[in-house]
């Protein structure tokens, strides 16, 4: 096997990966489950809990 057949492989499998990937993630099946993540920035209700709960103590 020469080192270029070698290479060659290996950016055909990269490339399978990259599309496999994208795939996923445009998937409409994982939609809702991005869009929820999307979100999460935004969501302090955990910062405010912890920063009520120390103060309390």
């Amino acid at each position: 096997m020469d080192m270029n057949t070698l290479r060659s492989g290996i950016t055909a499998v990269s490339f399978v990966v990259f599309i496999g990937i994208v795939w996923w993630a445009w998937s409409a099946r994982n939609k809702s489950r991005f869009d929820e993540a999307a979100l999460l920035p935004f969501n302090d209700d955990a910062f405010n809990n912890d920063k009520r709960d120390g103060e309390a103590r």
